[in-house]
């Protein structure tokens, strides 16, 4: 114990100060104001499993609240499910036909200006020379301009087969999907347009923001409203010691020297939001259905950003997470392959090994298993091509260091009670039953 606290005092005497510059404190003003009608709306819109094909999943369900906006899964169990979290089930009666391929995603200030890349391969993302200055994946194409690219993104799971919208011949809407319909009079997003405008009370609340025609991108634009305010994670302890210089705890204030410093985390973590917006590869480990149409892979293999681009050089790269309340965001990565916060810290000091020696039983697969499970970690020339694309150097550091590191991680998490926030309603206006956590 003595040798312990004594490393521990050399950590913090030898890196007091962090090597690179503290990011600026968040403001306001890095986010957008809306309406609180329209973020009210947006809520209800986002616990409501009326925009799924087969009126059975919400965006709530993989993005809940008390499971820290995720679902607590490493690869979720979409349409078809039942249930929240680890204890969501197949229902038997409409079994998934595969697991979701990458993990859900953190929402905690995606609604921030400087988030222009959704997605963990950046599928969605601002770009000038795209129609209405967001570029969306192929035949998704936007219809009218939105107001932000997380407004864009949220039009997206619900056209997905194994997210929301089902198989085709389950409904209409997901009939219009595999047929390729998506814009129109009789594509899929007018169809769910007109689903919310056959319901009164959504129709009036709309018409009571402006909107007495309702389009799909005006749904979109509700429920970026809602994310937007009700994720907003800005009041942590390293937000009020950029504000005001209110001293973290000794090892927070070792471990943040360490982030910025000698682990070299601000390399990809950096700015406000630690993060860089940009896509790197650390070899996580492959499983589950993958996410892959180029014929010179394997199925179960994931490109990550290549897939969008293109380019051999983006091949395993991934977007950088922002880590504000990554406390408490497990499993991490982008198919969840680690489930605590060390572990995937660890990876990150030795990715290779991280890679090699990865413990399956880390993955949360809730579910039947499938033949595809592990099939990525099996395939020889698949995990030599996933080690080859690794591009962050190793890190030496001790346990003690380790230990300190968390404890900054840590001070990321805001910390306002939860009846801050304004939780899920009491019911939609749909009268379809919420999950309940």
């Amino acid at each position: 114990m003595r040798a312990t606290l004594a490393t521990v005092l050399s950590v913090l005497l030898a890196q007091a100060v962090p090597a690179d510059p503290l990011p600026p404190p968040v403001t306001d003003a890095d986010f957008p104001a809306f309406p609180m009608a329209q973020v009210l709306l947006g809520r209800d819109l986002f616990f409501d499993p009326v925009l799924s094909g087969n009126r059975n999943i919400a965006c709530a369900t993989c993005h809940h609240p008390t499971l820290g906006t995720g679902d607590g899964m490493s690869l979720s169990i979409g349409e078809g499910g039942l249930g929240l979290g680890i204890r969501r089930r197949e229902d038997e009666a409409n079994r998934p036909h595969a697991r979701i391929p990458r993990n859900a995603p953190a929402l905690f200030n995606i609604g921030a200006r400087e988030f222009t890349v959704m997605f963990h391969d950046g599928r969605v993302e601002r770009d000038p020379s795209a129609m209405f200055g967001i570029r969306m994946p192929e035949g998704r194409t936007l219809e009218k301009p939105v107001a932000s690219v997380l407004a864009a993104q949220a039009l997206l799971p619900i056209l997905s087969a194994d997210e929301m919208s089902g198989q085709p011949d389950e409904n209409d809407v997901a009939g219009a999907v595999a047929a390729g319909r998506i814009h129109g009079t009789d594509g899929a997003w007018a169809r769910l347009t007109a689903r919310i405008a056959a319901i009164p009370a959504y129709r009036s609340r709309f018409a009571e923001i402006g909107v007495p025609e309702l389009h799909i991108t005006d749904i979109g634009q509700a429920l970026a409203a809602f994310i937007t305010q009700e994720f907003r994670a800005t009041e942590s302890p390293f937000d009020r010691y950029l504000r005001d210089g209110t001293p973290l705890t000794p090892g927070q204030t070792a471990g943040m020297a360490l982030f910025y410093g000698k682990a070299r985390c601000a390399e990809c973590h950096s700015g406000p939001f630690q993060t860089d917006h940009g896509f790197h590869a650390i070899g996580i480990p492959q499983f589950g259905p993958g996410k892959n149409t180029d014929s010179a892979y394997a199925r179960y293999a994931d490109l990550g950003r290549g897939a969008v681009t293109g380019v051999a050089a983006d091949h395993y790269r991934f977007r950088t997470p922002s880590l504000r309340n990554v406390a408490l965001t497990a499993p991490y990565g982008h198919n969840g392959a680690f489930a605590r916060l060390e572990d995937i810290l660890r990876h990150h000091l030795d990715a290779l090994a991280g890679l090699t020696g990865y413990d399956r039983s880390a993955a949360i697969l809730p579910g039947a298993a499938r033949d595809d499970d592990f099939a990525a970690l099996d395939d020889t020339e698949e995990m030599i091509r996933i080690a080859a694309a690794i591009e962050i150097e190793d890190v030496t550091l001790t346990d003690p260091e380790i230990a300190a590191l968390l404890s900054f991680l840590d001070a990321l998490t805001d910390d306002r009670p939860p009846e801050s926030a304004l939780g899920a309603p009491l019911r939609v206006p749909s009268g379809l039953p919420m999950d309940q956590p």
